[in-house]
């Protein structure tokens, strides 16, 4: 959290800031940022739908040169229910309190398409459910809040259990994230190993 908190301060943010992720691609990997802000305590957060491109088509402006912010004191307190590590989600494997929903793509998920990252076992965490963070996605926007939702209950993002997004290195896993939170629903965390982690090792249980 220290370390956190001196990086966003020196970028010139403060506590009582509302702080905007965006990405030069569209949504692209600002909900990454957005989790970040979130594991740390900051509930005033936000992603900026559609990203640069969007910002620049509706005649936003844009700052030439190296940013010069003005260091300001940040405070950040972690905040573990945002999270999971390999040890909680195998715990998860025996009590199934959670469920745990993978964001690659259906061909990584089911151990038919060769993993981007070399070493790493093909397929996916037992009793996990898929859902590509794509589907969530309007080309460089979030889809609607009432087609988000139907698209994780589609998926099993229902019910009691909360969620617990993974994906291959803990980064399309907080789009998952991002569209469960415009639905209304808050109950999530995210296994930031993913399958960087549990594709790699030999003591877990990979179905595929």
């Amino acid at each position: 959290a220290e370390a956190f908190a001196a990086a966003v301060g020196g970028l010139g943010a403060s506590a009582g800031d509302h702080v905007v992720c965006y990405a030069t691609d569209g949504i692209g990997t600002a909900p990454r940022a957005w989790w970040m802000f979130r594991l740390f305590g900051h509930e005033r957060v936000s992603v900026l739908d559609g990203g640069l491109p969007a910002w620049t088509a509706g005649g936003g402006t844009l700052d030439k040169g190296p940013a010069r912010p003005r260091p300001r004191a940040f405070q950040a307190t972690f905040n573990p229910a945002r999270i999971r590590d390999l040890a909680a989600v195998r715990a998860n494997l025996e009590a199934a309190t959670e469920l745990v929903v993978d964001a690659r793509s259906a061909g990584r998920f089911a151990g038919t398409e060769t993993e981007p990252r070399p070493g790493l076992r093909g397929g996916h965490i037992p009793e996990s459910v898929n859902l590509p963070y794509q589907t969530l996605l309007d080309g460089p926007r979030m889809l609607a809040p009432e087609v988000l939702r139907a698209r994780l209950e589609a998926a099993g993002v229902a019910g009691d259990r909360p969620p617990v997004f993974t994906c291959g290195s803990g980064v399309s896993a907080c789009t998952l994230a991002l569209g469960l939170t415009l639905t209304g629903r808050d109950d999530w965390a995210v296994y930031d190993g993913s399958w960087s982690e549990w594709g790699g090792r030999e003591d877990v249980p990979v179905t595929s």
